[in-house]
């Protein structure tokens, strides 16, 4: 997979989004995740990122679904605590796989001139791969980034079962380039010296 790394961000406020980082992931019913050291590489991005005083915005899924893990009044609606928001720092609620949908996101970014978006979170061909092409769409300069994401294994439409590193590398993929740039975690965090 080709990186497209620019020598700097585009802006000075680069936000990073953090989507749907919820004890909910954790349940057994997801299956066999990719990418163990996710969390990890998503707490150094949020560290850096409160350390510059840059813009976060912490998605939380609100599941309409009563049976769902990310329902809320479950445990799994709570975040995870290495990305446990701080009370200065927004949450945008969301019910849907994208945070633009109906949430007023892209009129909050315009609003705070925010026109650079670092992607993280879950799930890589879900939620974040449906942010980022939105993102895209709307002509957010986008980085997702390939190691502070992660998903599980699936089965495709003829029934055929894929790793979760497979399904996670595809979406990857369709996001590179025509959506987003797709940086590791280490990349970000370099790029971010050029914001102090």
């Amino acid at each position: 997979m080709g990186i497209n790394i620019a020598m700097s961000f585009s802006t000075a406020n680069p936000m990073l989004m953090i989507i749907d980082l919820q004890n909910a992931i954790d349940d057994i019913s997801w299956g066999v995740r990719n990418n163990s050291d996710a969390e990890e590489n998503i707490a150094t991005l949020l560290s850096r990122w409160r350390e510059l005083t840059l813009p976060i915005l912490h998605v939380k899924h609100m599941s309409t679904d009563p049976s769902s893990t990310y329902y809320p009044g479950k445990s799994g609606n709570d975040f995870k605590t290495e990305v446990e928001p701080k009370s200065d720092e927004q949450v945008l609620e969301k019910g849907t796989n994208s945070a633009f949908i109906g949430t007023g996101l892209d009129e909050i970014l315009r609003e705070k001139e925010i026109s650079e978006l670092v992607i993280t979170g879950v799930v890589t061909n879900n939620s974040v791969e449906a942010t980022a092409r939105m993102a895209g769409n709307l002509g957010y300069k986008t980085t997702v980034v390939s190691d502070a994401t992660f998903t599980f294994g699936q089965k495709d439409f003829s029934g055929q079962f894929h790793a979760a590193d497979v399904v996670h590398n595809m979406s990857l993929s369709n996001l590179d380039g025509e959506y987003a740039s797709v940086l590791t975690s280490h990349d970000v965090y370099q790029l971010s010296g050029s914001l102090t």
